[in-house]
């Protein structure tokens, strides 16, 4: 007796062309990485040339260690900015401005981007007519600007999930004596500790990513990557260009791949943890 074949369902078929769209460029990106050509799109055989070439190159690398003190720090400012922004959003009552505070600290992430530069550039050009400060236009100017955008994602992600934690854990350790400051250090804060982690990792990617912003409030002194490489790219797409993309998409499959190893071994051991509780 024979069987049909099982036809893949439609949400089968969509998951498969959906990941292709995402995922197949990359590929196709890795795979020229290797290419000896200088032209992108012709291969003329298997070569690590072009890591040689972009190791070597003085202004790409320059661009990264740049990009990545700039995202450090902003990411980093950006949390506490978010963090304090999204207490006075949750744990205030109702106060006069609290409506418009909530829409002035959320606009950035409806804002477009050339707006968001232009009226930062703006801002900077007047200060330095009439405080003298900035005098130029650098990485203090794009730490600032990314960190006004950045604080918005935080912002957000740290609010919900302070709308989400238990008042009651809080509640009790300050009935017990705990005074306000060392119940948000010991309670509340290692409790929205993943919140805290994930908006500064969205606010490190937001910033390391940013080209428009960063466009306008740079000076001639500091160029981020996403600048260079733009750059470079309006000049013709050179292969150490597949390369660097090749690195950095390497660098986030092992920091993904660590990550969720790491956290399998939490899992595991507090399991394990438990078992032997109940056992005992």
């Amino acid at each position: 007796m024979m069987t049909s074949s099982r036809r893949p369902s439609f949400t089968t078929v969509m998951l498969v062309l959906g990941l292709l769209f995402l995922y197949l460029p990359m590929f196709v990106l890795v795979f020229y990485s290797f290419n000896s050509s200088r032209l992108v799109t012709v291969w003329a055989g298997f070569s690590t040339h072009w890591y040689g070439e972009l190791f070597r190159d003085r202004q790409i690398l320059s661009a990264v260690w740049t990009s990545l003190k700039i995202a450090f720090f902003a990411a980093s400012m950006a949390v506490c900015l978010g963090t304090v922004a999204a207490f006075v959003m949750t744990r205030y009552g109702h106060f006069r401005g609290k409506t418009a505070l909530s829409s002035m600290v959320t606009a950035p992430l409806v804002m477009p981007e050339v707006i968001t530069g232009l009226s930062l550039l703006l801002l900077f050009v007047q200060m330095a007519q009439l405080i003298g400060w900035p005098a130029d236009r650098g990485m203090a100017t794009i730490w600032i600007a990314h960190t006004t955008f950045c604080s918005a994602y935080v912002a957000v992600v740290v609010s919900a999930r302070l709308r989400e934690l238990d008042r009651s854990i809080e509640e009790a350790a300050m009935d017990l004596g705990s005074p306000p400051v060392k119940t948000f250090f010991c309670v509340t804060l290692p409790v929205i500790a993943p919140a805290l982690a994930a908006g500064w990792l969205l606010a490190f990617t937001l910033s390391l990513d940013d080209l428009v912003i960063a466009s306008f409030v740079s000076g001639p002194g500091a160029n981020t990557l996403p600048m260079v490489v733009f750059s470079s790219v309006r000049m013709g797409v050179s292969p150490k260009i597949n390369a660097l993309a090749t690195l950095i998409i390497l660098t986030v499959s092992l920091a993904t791949l660590l990550a969720w190893y790491f956290m399998r071994r939490s899992e595991a051991k507090r399991v394990a943890q438990i078992q032997q509780a109940d056992a005992a």
